[in-house]
């Protein structure tokens, strides 16, 4: 929550980092309320269990939180809210202007403590650790500090950044074999996915419908440095037990429509709880099937997040996912004659020598850049000096401009 806005509860500090991705992860709705986020103990409350305490607050969990991920970190963030009643609960699907959240004593329907917040950085969102007031009507009165968070740019086109879920530790980025592989997009998700703290893993899903699977994982890999990338089909099951064996946690399922993630979902839980959709053949894409955020549990332990399918990905403030997506550039760039070498046209630069050679493709270059640029002007919005160097720099655009068409104009 931004300094600026008053909350309807005690002010609280957060007792772990936040989000890689953004400093306060918003809520999939704008009408969703403002919660404290990683609310810590007032000076009359208790101090928070640690080592064996806390493990022992752990144990005492029953077995419903402990499948959804509750661990002796989490106990120790809850210390304060347990000493004033409330109980703790993981949001499992988030409506608007109520939840359904899995408490001790199963899953309960609980509504918002709070007005909805003018920003919605602050916003519950699937996938957030709570602090429930029990009774009657259960109310979310708090949230716990967010681990990780996913995080695309508004579909507003605003400044916020809008969260696609919380506290996920495996992304599965779905790229369908029923067409060629759109690398551009893929970089996109791959981005998005490293930037919230989480650990990417590719699948390539219909595997059953592609032409050439092998060589089209083949033309992936590249595109995905240090992400496993695996062949998958949930019609014939191939794939499925190795992508099982890697995930972690709380996994969560990103792609566009008709990419197979519902399906792929399916088989990940052994059952037909997801709702799936037929594809066109002509472009492989489909329509929205899944239409919230809900988190399931797997088989063999955590739990998984199915999302809706992303028409479009816009970055928000995504420098250290791009960074990742693009390690072999960043690597090369080291080998630039200048430290801040823009890879553009200037001597000594090792990328573009890279590039001449046939050692780095053009197109990964020109997505390097296209994104680096959608970043940088998505954090210029945030960030003042970032806006005023922006700004600077177009003047300066606009004044070369000028000059060259004053010495066009004299040549005529």
């Amino acid at each position: 929550m931004h300094s600026s806005e008053r909350s309807p509860f005690p002010s609280s500090s957060s007792s772990s980092s936040s989000s890689p991705s953004s400093s306060s992860p918003s809520s999939p709705s704008g009408d969703s309320p403002s919660l404290p986020v990683g609310s810590a103990a007032s000076p009359a409350s208790p101090a928070a269990p640690s080592g064996s305490r806390a493990a022992a607050e752990t144990e005492s969990v029953p077995p419903a939180l402990l499948a959804y991920g509750w661990s002796a970190a989490l106990a120790e963030d809850f210390a304060a809210h347990r000493a004033a009643g409330l109980v703790p609960a993981r949001l499992v699907r988030v409506d608007r202007g109520s939840c359904e959240a899995v408490t001790g004593d199963g899953r309960v329907r609980a509504e918002f403590g709070a007005e909805p917040a003018a920003d919605p950085s602050a916003a519950p969102c699937s996938g957030d650790w709570a602090a429930l007031l029990p009774g009657p009507r259960p109310t979310v009165q708090a949230l716990l500090p967010r681990r990780t968070a996913i995080v695309r740019a508004s579909a507003a086109r605003d400044s916020h950044g809008q969260v696609l879920a919380a506290n996920v530790d495996t992304i599965v980025v779905a790229v369908s074999l029923a067409t060629w592989p759109d690398l551009g997009r893929l970089e996109r998700l791959l981005a998005l996915a490293w930037d919230s703290g989480a650990t990417p893993v590719v699948a390539l899903t219909q595997a059953d419908r592609a032409t050439d699977a092998a060589e089209a994982q083949e033309a992936v890999r590249p595109a995905a440095p240090g992400v496993e990338v695996l062949i998958t089909s949930a019609h014939t099951g191939e794939g499925v037990p190795e992508l099982a064996a890697l995930l972690t946690g709380t996994v969560a399922l990103i792609g566009v429509s008709g990419a197979g993630k519902s399906s792929l979902g399916n088989a990940l839980l052994g059952a037909e709880l997801l709702a799936t959709g037929e594809v066109r053949a002509g472009d492989g894409k489909g329509r929205h099937t899944t239409v919230t955020r809900e988190l399931f549990p797997l088989p063999g332990g955590g739990v998984l997040i199915d999302t809706p399918g992303l028409r479009s990905v816009g970055l928000h403030g995504t420098a250290e996912g791009v960074d990742r997506v693009f390690a072999d550039i960043e690597e090369l760039a080291a080998g630039c004659r200048f430290a801040d070498c823009g890879h553009v046209a200037e001597p000594g630069c090792a990328v573009l020598a890279a590039v001449e050679s046939g050692e780095l493709p053009l197109r990964r270059l020109l997505s390097h850049r296209k994104l680096s640029r959608e970043n940088e002007w998505a954090a210029s919005r945030t960030d003042a000096r970032l806006r005023a160097e922006r700004a600077g720099r177009l003047r300066e655009i606009t004044r070369n401009q000028r000059a060259m068409y004053r010495v066009r104009g004299r040549k005529r």
